[in-house]
């Protein structure tokens, strides 16, 4: 303990001290503010389920279908971003990204009916999506001596608006309605635009007039770059790390789109408990995240994750047994675990696509599984209204089990040689 605790004091000054020397701290902290709200209110709506489903009378399996809008929209989104993140850089993106997504919640506060909820969630999941592939490259490439520290920071925020927003949400909603829940968050999502665009970096016009001519450089150009994303792509780190993320997110959408749900209806809690219960998983998930980076740097990624995702299996199979408020708080620790994975995964992934494609690549893979991850949420649903809740639980449990077995194959990372210019 003696050995390891100045060693850790010493990294956390060495971090500071990167804060007011260069400022690449005030980026680390802008970026981190947008996922803070981004992911935020991707969690406000599923925990808001049942006073929306009283408003707009739906199935489970019709409100599973909506959270995988959002995350299908959210998908869609990922390739051109990260395409464009090649042509115009990570800061206008991050702006535009965030201030759309204000307009969809503006779209919440005033929707009359489902239509137009569903209209909104599209808003909020296209804007929402153009964040992944600028967050991933900017604090990759601003942090690339610590970009798993740097991931598990802006990672960990996120999980910590995951895990307030949706509370006071829920016991908003109880006094104010859920529309006006939703619109109180809409100046942060305004202030947090004005601080990425003052605090994020511009590329280096080097590196712009690089990526310019490999955007704008005609068929062979083009033919190039698509040889790069394909050769990207079919890495066998790169695929194996993608197959057991694709399978992780789908547990997750399936999780998190009706945990309060089945808090509500199947473990009779209040709406305000099982918000409560909601943001403990993500300050649970918070917590591990910020630390999944350093075990993943000591230990291997490969181990690290697999032992999440076996780990991650446990509490899954048990909810269905599980009663009583103190025994799910337990339960809900232990399912936020999980999340430490994101930062681990980023990090692994992004660091082995070349320099030269990154955004494209990076922005291709997260359309591919979140996409596939997004049907999590109606397959739950859809099995939820035939009374079997609790067998969707164990299937999850079975697909995270599968997860850590292919994590199990996962190389070590060895960093792409960028060709000689």
């Amino acid at each position: 303990m003696s050995a390891g605790s100045p060693s850790l004091l010493a990294r956390l000054r060495e971090t500071i001290r990167a804060v007011h020397d260069d400022g690449r701290g005030w980026t680390l902290l802008a970026v981190a503010g947008g996922w803070f709200f981004l992911l935020g209110l991707r969690f406000v709506v599923p925990a808001l389920l049942p006073a929306i489903t009283q408003d707009f009378p739906v199935s489970n399996a019709t409100a599973g279908a909506a959270i995988t809008l959002l995350w299908v929209t959210y998908a869609m989104v990922q390739f051109p971003a990260g395409a464009l993140v090649d042509r115009l850089g990570e800061r206008r993106l991050l702006v535009a990204s965030v201030v759309l997504a204000a307009t969809g919640l503006v779209g919440y506060a005033l929707s009359p009916t489902f239509t137009i909820f569903l209209v909104a969630t599209a808003a909020f999941g296209l804007g929402s999506g153009l964040y992944g592939p600028p967050r991933g490259t900017v604090l990759s490439r601003t942090f690339p001596d610590r970009d798993g520290v740097a991931f598990g920071v802006v990672l960990a925020s996120g999980s910590l608006g995951a895990a307030a927003l949706p509370v006071l949400a829920t016991w908003l909603t109880g006094t104010a309605g859920w529309r006006s829940a939703i619109a109180v968050t809409i100046p942060g999502f305004l202030l947090v635009a004005v601080a990425l665009r003052r605090a994020v970096p511009g590329r280096s016009s080097t590196s712009t007039a690089e990526e310019r001519v490999a955007a704008d450089g005609g068929a062979a150009g083009a033919r190039t770059k698509a040889a790069a994303v394909v050769d990207a792509v079919r890495s066998r780190r790169v695929g194996l790390a993608v197959l057991a993320a694709t399978l992780m997110l789908f547990i997750f959408q399936g999780l998190t789109a009706f945990f309060t749900t089945y808090l509500v209806t199947a473990k009779g809690l209040s709406a305000g408990t099982a918000g409560t219960l909601f943001g403990l998983l993500f300050v649970s998930g918070a917590v591990w995240q910020s630390v999944g980076g350093g075990l993943a740097d000591r230990f291997g990624h490969g181990p690290v994750l697999a032992a999440i995702a076996l780990s991650g299996a446990v509490p899954l199979a048990v909810l269905p047994f599980v009663s009583g408020t103190l025994a799910l708080a337990g339960v809900a620790v232990l399912l936020g675990v999980r999340l430490s994975m994101g930062p681990i995964s980023n990090a692994y992934v992004v660091s082995l696509l070349p320099q030269s494609v990154r955004g494209t690549t990076w922005g291709l893979l997260r359309t591919g599984f979140f996409t596939v991850g997004a049907f999590g949420s109606t397959v739950v649903g859809a099995m939820a209204d035939r009374a079997l809740f609790a067998e969707a639980f164990f299937l999850l449990a079975v697909l995270s089990v599968l997860a850590g077995i292919v994590y199990l194959f996962l190389p070590p990372r060895e960093l792409p040689q960028e060709p000689s210019r």
